[in-house]
């Protein structure tokens, strides 16, 4: 068989071509873009949005999804969303006057899922991947102060069904559902936590890091703080459990070491996890909500000896600065670059004034993955 060993014209602008595809296939392989929220608070009403009083959260939810599938449909800004991150806190606790934790799952479906048209890069649907926060848990397992009704699982239930629609569930239980998984993205592992990485979750984290490189960098995203609160550990009073003068709410199954009094530190419940971080030094960003506000700093546990990078983000319902100045409104915007280990945060100023593609660029930040 004889072979030309000229190209027609043709021929050589399909080879680049090919060529140009590609590259821009393995640029596309190699960056990961996903959004990250938390703390929405279906059942809570905004003071003031867009000129209205008492605006509720499902209305200020859906502006905000709004401008996350804005931003997923303009390529000249990112090109696909991998993912949509929610950090907990659906419902706001049953307190006097909040709507069920039943009516709260019914509208987040209605604005994060039905109303979500995020899509990755190949035009597939972009993940959704949501954690428990402290009020979808209590609300599951009940609380110290009254609430009504008493106890509504939903949207634990709601969370676990849609992370596990293969093993899906009818009834709650807390000492037998933990909402914890796990998910690799193009060369990134991603761990998402129930609540906090507690003793019983770093029990789960060691199992699941056992078949992971220490090449491959990994987040985790949980909906508390680092510095944790006491109030979220088992009561290590008389029969440990939730009551009025304790004020203990039991959502994690380790017990609280630092005392008896709800109001403590938490040293010796941090240095576990630090502990566990100084092990598996690939575990590279920390991200939460609870506090509800943008900031991108280090956490270095309570002996000053770790250097973790933590981002937390805004809530659209209990900012701590965007509840007064609902200019501040943010959520962030993440990219990765597996490659060269650059990882981008931006926050997105989604109710600034005078907004460009419908919003505004925030603060920045740039981390570097790999050492």
């Amino acid at each position: 068989m004889k072979f030309n060993k000229y190209i027609s014209f043709s021929g050589l602008i399909l080879l680049l071509s090919l060529t140009s595809t590609i590259a821009s296939a393995q640029i596309k392989d190699s960056v990961i873009n996903f959004l990250f929220t938390s703390d929405v608070h279906f059942g809570l009403t905004k003071d003031h949005f867009r000129g209205s009083q008492n605006v509720p959260a499902k209305d200020v939810d859906m502006a905000m999804m709004q401008v996350m599938n804005q931003i997923s449909d303009n390529h000249s800004i990112v090109n696909g969303i991998d993912a949509l991150v929610i950090t907990g806190d659906i419902a706001n606790r049953m307190e006097k006057g909040i709507q069920s934790a039943t009516a709260s799952w019914d509208q987040f479906k209605e604005v994060f899922i039905n109303s979500n048209h995020l899509k990755k890069a190949d035009g597939t649907k972009s993940d959704l991947l949501v954690v428990p926060g402290n009020h979808d848990m209590s609300n599951a397992i009940g609380f110290h102060r009254a609430m009504e009704p008493k106890k509504d699982p939903a949207s634990m239930l709601g969370i676990y069904n849609l992370m596990f629609p293969k093993n899906q569930a009818t009834s709650f239980d807390s000492s037998l559902i933990r909402i914890h998984y796990s998910k690799d993205i193009k060369g990134v592992h991603f761990i998402f936590l129930s609540l906090y990485p507690d003793s019983a979750e770093r029990v789960w984290m060691e199992k699941d890091l056992k078949i992971i490189p220490l090449s491959t960098p990994v987040f985790l995203f949980a909906h508390s703080i680092p510095d944790v609160e006491p109030r979220f550990f088992e009561n290590p009073n008389g029969l440990h459990d939730i009551n009025e003068d304790d004020k203990f709410e039991n959502l994690v199954p380790e017990r609280y070491k630092d005392g008896k009094d709800v109001k403590g530190e938490t040293t010796i419940e941090q240095n576990g996890f630090v502990d566990f971080i100084q092990q598996h030094p690939n575990i590279k960003v920390y991200f939460h909500g609870h506090e509800n506000w943008t900031e991108y700093y280090q956490y270095h546990g309570p002996k000053n000896n770790i250097n973790l990078t933590c981002i937390r983000t805004d809530s659209p319902m209990k900012g701590r600065s965007s509840a007064k100045e609902e200019t501040k409104l943010a959520f962030e915007l993440i990219s990765i670059n597996t490659k060269n280990g650059d990882l981008n945060v931006k926050e997105v100023l989604w109710n600034a004034p005078n907004q460009n593609n419908g919003f505004q660029w925030g603060q920045m930040a740039n981390f570097k993955l790999k050492e």
